[in-house]
Formats: C-alpha cells, structure tokens, sequence
C-alpha cells in the first residue's frame, strides 16, 4: 500500500525540492502540497470528515509554514489528527529543538538541506507508526476522525446587545437536543454567564491558562455542570486576572473542549483581547450580535475591519445576529448585511425583553418559558446554525469544512492588541 504524503510548505523553492525527493521515495504517494498553516488544518479535516482511512499517514511540515509557527501548528495536528504521523523539516537540527518537536507531537525531524537516505528512513519509520495507530482505533471500534466539535463564537457589536443571552440560548438549545455541550465564558473581565444562571463556582477558565497539558480529568475539574446538563467554564470572579489568560491558553482549552464536547460556544463580550480573538480564529462559526441602531451597527463595522486587519477572521466568514429586531425600526437586516459586509442570520431576534426580565433578574434564564417568542426565535438560531442535532444544513456543513478550523491562524498581530 503505497505511503500518502502530505506537504506543508510555504516557501516556493522548498515546495519545488521537497516535492522532487517526495516523488522519488519508493511506495509514495505525494499529494498536492498545501502552503499554509490553515489550508494544512483544512485539508486534514475535509480527509477526516469522510473517513479516518483518506488521512495521509504522513504530513511533512517545513519550519517556514504560516502564519502559525511551525510547532504549534504540529501541536494542532497531533491533538486533532492522532493517527496522523507529522515530520518537521527545518535547519536546526539542535538537540533543544528536537525535544521541542516531540513535546509537540512531532514523530520526526529531519535537518536541511534534505538528503534522499534520511529522508526515506524517517518517512517509512512515521507510515509505519501511523498504521499502527489507525489499526489500533479501528480495533477499539471508536475511531477519531479528528474533526471534533463544533465552536460557535459569540461577539457583541458594543455592550448590552445580547450577546451572553444568545450564547446561553444557543448551547441550551444544543443541549436540549442531545448534543453534549459546553459554555465558556471568555469575557475575561465583565463576565456574566454566571449572573444569568445563578452559578457560584469557584473555579474558572483562568485555572487551565498555566497548564500546557489539559487532560480530561483537569478539563472536568474547572467545568461546572448545571443542572440542565450544560458544562460551564466561568470567567474569573475577578476581572483583573482574566489576563493571565493569553491567546495560547485559549487555544489550548478551546482545542481540550473541542476533543471532549459536541459544541462548544463561546461567549467573547464585546472587548476583543488576544484569548478572545484566538477563540473567533478558531470559531467554525462566529456570529456578531447587533441591534437595529446607528451606534450599533456602526459598532458591528468598526468590529468586522478590525478583525480583517489584525487578520483574525474575514467579513465574509463572520455571521451577523440582530436582536432586537421590529418591523418598524428604519434598520433592517439586509441594511445591516450591506453596511457591513457578512452574512446576516435568516433569523432575527424580537424586540420583547419584556418576556425575559423577570427571568434575567431571577438569574434563571435557563428557565425562560417555551413560549417566549425570543427564545423561540434563539433556538431556531440554533436550528440554522446546525447546533441543534439533525438540523444541520447541507450549506452550513460545507460552509464548516470549507472555512475549517481556524486555530490555524497565526496571533503575529498581538502586539496591536496591546498584548
């Protein structure tokens, strides 16, 4: 069976060298090489979606790939593709960075310039261990695509459009419908979540910002389960030290929640800090809360550039929600796409917070009645986005493969964001 490799490599003359000693390895299968971090994570995931076994066996990643570092791009490959053996190519070869690439998932290094022998031997070691893994899992009969769930992120235009509401409705609805779910809290320092459900818990996402290696007995111990099943990860009862948690940290706890829970949604606020933008760069959907006003939606435009610049996530991948929508308001949805340039949610949210006050006070917005026409409105939100089990669109799924997982995109901006 012959050996398929894939090539991430972002440098023109690399691509031309590896690719030339790749065709030349016996058993090969070369495929056509990818030259970026992201195009590398989408590939893998559209592989993976179909089956474990259209995976290549080997990934050959050059140290020049971007615009994630090399290592931290293995680190996603090896934490979202297991049976996926990855060989870093790169021009030290020094002993401290070899130890790195192995904490990082790496099964090989191989030093440049290539030479053909070393090239082969490390190739056949890594195809070979990747069979092993892919015989192992298909034998355990649980076998891990690497696709993992799915991760909605929930911005708001400016303060006090909705967006913790959106986000709780949106992960009860997921949960309601048999999806495990988890709920994060990543506005750092003026979270709410808690407020809104009636949870005293002491611990908080900032717990897991230190740990470089989130195992599941870790991750349950700084989720909260709520009685209606969902598993929160709180913002810290402090604000100030919501930064400590840094846009590697999310990266890793967004990645640990992926790999333990069907849907993970993410509650950004309206603040955009370096974990919250690493959790829209990461997001297979990330909705923008606005209302139906100037300052609102001007808010929703100053945020879409902002993302563009600091290249975090396009207008065009980026889902805008309207709450508070009334026939009668001069701004209406299609305006709204126009202004700003993305897709505008099929569903709007009504203006009757009249429905949800008593509830908001209480803090038992998980109690809301069913015959709320807003959380009507947010679970058939839910229903569009494909959060809902066995409602998910033919169009929303392609739209997922296609944008793929962003974690993919380098934070190279971050010292823009103060950070």
């Amino acid at each position: 069976m012959p050996t398929r490799i894939l090539p991430a490599v972002g440098d023109a003359d690399a691509v031309r060298s590896i690719t030339t000693l790749l065709s030349q390895l016996p058993d090969a299968e070369p495929m056509a090489p990818v030259t970026d971090s992201t195009q590398l994570i989408d590939a893998l995931a559209r592989l993976a979606a179909e089956s474990i076994d259209e995976l290549p066996e080997v990934v050959v990643v050059h140290e020049r790939i971007g615009p994630v570092p090399a290592l931290e791009l293995i680190r996603e490959v090896a934490l979202r593709f297991p049976a996926v053996g990855v060989i870093l190519v790169t021009s030290d070869a020094s002993p401290g960075l070899f130890q790195a690439a192995m904490d990082y998932g790496a099964r090989g290094l191989i030093a440049l310039p290539l030479g053909y022998e070393e090239l082969a031997i490390r190739v056949q070691a890594v195809a070979q261990w990747s069979v092993g893994v892919r015989r192992h899992l298909g034998a355990g009969g649980d076998v891990f695509t690497g696709v993992g769930g799915t991760v909605v992120t929930v911005s708001g235009a400016k303060g006090g459009v909705g967006a913790t509401l959106t986000s709780i409705q949106l992960a009860l609805a997921a949960q309601a419908s048999g999806r495990s779910t988890a709920l994060v809290d990543m506005d750092l320092q003026t979270g709410d979540i808690a407020s809104f459900l009636d949870v005293q818990f002491r611990r908080s996402v900032v717990d897991l910002a230190t740990i470089t290696d989130i195992s599941p007995r870790v991750l349950a111990d700084a989720v909260f389960r709520h009685d209606t099943g969902l598993a929160l990860l709180l913002a810290p009862g402090e604000g100030e030290r919501g930064e400590e948690v840094t846009d590697r940290a999310a990266r890793q706890i967004v990645s640990a929640l992926r790999s333990r829970y069907e849907i993970v949604v993410v509650d950004c606020g309206s603040q955009l800090s370096g974990a919250g933008a690493a959790a829209v760069e990461m997001a297979d959907t990330a909705l923008l809360v606005t209302t139906p006003d100037v300052v609102a939606v001007r808010g929703a435009k100053r945020t879409v550039r902002m993302w563009d610049r600091l290249q975090i996530r396009k207008a065009e991948e980026t889902t805008v929600v309207v709450n508070r929508h009334s026939r009668g308001t001069e701004i209406q949805p299609p305006l709204i796409q126009k202004i700003t340039g993305t897709a505008v949610a099929g569903t709007a949210i009504p203006a009757n917070f009249k429905e949800l006050q008593s509830a908001v006070d209480a803090g038992r917005v998980h109690e809301l009645d069913n015959r709320s026409t807003v959380k009507q409105a947010l679970w058939g939100l839910a229903g569009e986005l494909g959060l809902v089990k066995g409602s998910e669109s033919p169009g929303h799924r392609a739209g997922r493969l296609r944008n793929g997982d962003r974690s993919a995109i380098g934070f190279r901006r971050r010292r823009e964001l103060g950070r």
